[in-house]
């Protein structure tokens, strides 16, 4: 973390995770000042477990404003990529030639294919997918086990290393003239004059923006500037393989390869409130499902695994607001972290820079749950 020097800036960022790293590098970008305050390390932190999966098969399939918003920064992903290695941080690690549903009964193929066909509706062709049988599977993962039906292939998917993806966040910022002040978590939010003060544990700072992107704890500080976050935990849990040859030539929800060759497999949901404990019960029910789509990985090491919190709204999709009560304050929780990145950099990012949140961000407002 950079040593800081002043206390005004265009703009403060209250979160030091994938979201708030994105947003800071865009506004960055734009030539804004820009302060990140991040929390204690035993802070509970979304991305510290996750997957790495750019996503967009099935996302928004009944909210064609998730789904809009998903593919358009699918598709800013490689410019995103791209500038950050400009920008001297590390290669990402980022692959886009498609993703995989693997699907285990015949019903799980024809509920797949039901749900990526209503999206594709909404979408105007835009969004492409095709349905592989177990012969056309077995040509792109030979080793797929007898329970294995088929699956869902889409284009638009791929993933990226997560980790990397925030280092190289974080140095394209620093490179920028951005601060990241450690141990800095958010006490207090006031207007004063034209300005608006931020008080941490590191002294008090005044800024034109500030961006509440700090997870879970958004739902605490999102009514400092009049708005409100309805957000809850939900639990994921993540086993590592050790480091193979080439077994994925595709990520898939459920499996994926990193460029190290190790296997991540995850693809829990858990309703625990905020316990980060590793259940052996789904570690359990995790494995059983991969070694049916891979038995080979019946005689593989596990290396470690975890837990950790998704950030979660109450329909499962993005909260995007500005305060009224204190223009220029914002508020930006969602759990698609990685998926998302290029689109915050991008546009979002712009958007707050402009001070006035895009239309197509409409249906994210915390406005939707009091319908």
């Amino acid at each position: 973390m950079t040593e800081i020097t002043k206390s005004n800036f265009d703009a403060i960022i209250a979160g030091g995770g994938l979201i708030g790293l994105a947003i800071g590098y865009g506004l960055s970008r734009r030539g804004f000042s820009v302060l990140l305050l991040d929390a204690e390390d035993t802070a509970l932190r979304a991305a510290r477990g996750n997957f790495g999966l750019v996503w967009v098969q099935g996302k928004g399939a009944y909210f064609p404003p998730y789904a809009d918003w998903t593919m358009r920064s699918s598709e800013l992903w490689p410019k995103l990529a791209g500038e950050l290695l400009e920008t001297g941080g590390p290669a990402l690690g980022l692959h886009q030639e498609g993703g995989l549903s693997i699907c285990l009964s015949e019903a799980e193929m024809q509920q797949r294919y039901e749900k990526l066909d209503h999206l594709r509706a909404h979408q105007n062709g835009r969004f492409k997918f095709e349905m592989l049988d177990r012969t056309a599977l077995k040509e792109i993962m030979p080793g797929i086990g007898p329970k294995v039906v088929g699956a869902a292939y889409c284009p638009h998917d791929g993933h990226v290393n997560p980790l990397y993806l925030m280092r190289a966040l974080q140095n394209g910022l620093n490179r920028n003239g951005g601060v990241c002040l450690a141990n800095a978590a958010v006490r207090s939010i006031d207007k004063i004059g034209n300005s608006i003060r931020v008080g941490t544990a590191k002294g008090d700072f005044e800024c034109q923006r500030i961006v509440l992107a700090a997870g879970l704890a958004n739902a605490e500080l999102a009514p400092m500037v009049g708005l409100q976050q309805s957000l809850k935990p939900q639990k994921g849990q993540i086993i590592v393989t050790e480091k193979l040859d080439q077994q994925m030539a595709l990520p898939s929800l459920l499996l994926r390869q990193t460029d190290e060759g190790g296997l991540m497999i995850g693809d829990s949901h858990e309703d625990t409130g905020f316990e980060t404990s590793v259940r052996p019960n789904i570690v359990s029910g995790i494995a059983d499902r991969a070694l049916a789509t891979l038995p080979a990985l019946a005689d593989v090491g596990v290396v470690r695994s975890w837990a950790a919190l998704r950030v979660m709204s109450k329909d499962g999709y993005p909260i995007y607001d500005q305060s009224e009560a204190m223009p220029g304050a914002f508020a930006i929780s969602c759990h698609s972290g990685v998926t998302l990145s290029a689109a915050h950099a991008f546009d979002l990012a712009g958007y707050i820079a402009e001070a006035s949140l895009g239309q197509e961000l409409d249906g994210f407002s915390q406005r939707r749950f009091n319908v």
